[in-house]
């Protein structure tokens, strides 16, 4: 037979040692971990906003985060070789305009070299044609040293400059993409050009209708140059507009792996927030439980 209060001590005994420990308050640890993985959270949201990014190392995403570096260093390199096509774009365009200076000077020159060789010239009038061949070969000569863009002149020869020599072409061949592809920005010798047409003279209407031989092959020249020049140009323009294309799809894709959407991690970090705001709450209330057991005492 069981005495009175026997079985009811034992229970309040069981309960009482769950209830009230001052050892183990498993409440108050439960709310410690959920503290915890609010102020992780506040934190990793805290971070988002204030970086833009929701993978911001390794630790965020590493497979993302791998992605993400590879994608920068195709970015940066890409940039790198847009940079390297927009200086040979430069070289070109100076190159071009030199050329077609050239080519616009010719017209005049070939207006003087026919004047030159009217048998109805008097000495004087010769002389004055003399004097302005004379002086527009000068002013190609100086288009030719202006045509030079980033210490690059492919419009003469690389060694000897306004020299019947042989010289070398000074081509330019540029990085044109990641794989190692190139293109080339073709020299053009125009110095050969002035150099032909420096020797000649219309000092009399024969020298003048031989002057006008040599004048008809270097026009073909500038004309091959003008030409070549531009073909070269379009290249080197269309090959940027592709690769920034590629660099803009490339720095979308990117975006798209690390960047924060702003407003959902705004409004995410305003919950995350109150949650750890509670939590502390929590926190407090369960660690003030075991003072419940100064009651039984009093």
């Amino acid at each position: 037979m069981q005495r009175h209060g026997e079985g009811f001590g034992t229970d309040f005994a069981l309960n009482g040692f769950m209830a009230f420990s001052i050892l183990t308050n498993s409440e108050s640890l439960t709310a410690l971990r959920n503290m915890n993985a609010a102020g992780r959270r506040v934190a990793e949201l805290g971070n988002q906003v204030s970086t833009g990014l929701k993978v911001a190392g390794a630790k965020d995403d590493a497979s993302n985060f791998a992605i993400a570096q590879g994608l920068r260093s195709d970015i940066r390199a890409t940039n790198a070789v847009i940079q390297g096509l927009n200086n040979a774009k430069g070289i070109a365009k100076v190159a071009l305009a030199g050329a077609t200076a050239m080519s616009d000077l010719m017209t005049d020159i070939r207006q003087k070299i026919t004047e030159g060789a009217n048998e109805g010239n008097t000495a004087q009038q010769q002389q004055i044609l003399q004097n302005d061949y004379d002086e527009m070969i000068q002013q190609m000569r100086q288009i030719l040293e202006n045509s030079e863009f980033n210490g690059v002149n492919i419009l003469i020869e690389v060694a000897i400059p306004f020299n019947l020599a042989v010289g070398t072409v000074r081509d330019v061949d540029v990085l044109s993409n990641l794989e190692g592809g190139t293109l080339r920005l073709d020299g053009q010798r125009l110095d050969l050009t002035y150099a032909l047409l420096t020797n000649e003279d219309i000092s009399s209407p024969a020298n003048a209708l031989a002057a006008l031989t040599v004048f008809e092959q270097e026009e073909e020249r500038v004309a091959t140059a003008l030409g070549s020049l531009g073909a070269n140009l379009r290249a080197l323009d269309l090959q940027v507009a592709q690769l920034q294309a590629t660099l803009d799809a490339t720095e979308e894709g990117l975006g798209n792996i690390v960047d924060a959407d702003m407003a959902r991690a705004s409004a995410e970090l305003t919950a995350a927030q109150v949650r750890q705001q509670l939590s502390v709450q929590t926190l407090g209330v369960a660690n003030n439980a075991p003072q419940v057991a100064l009651g039984l005492f009093q």
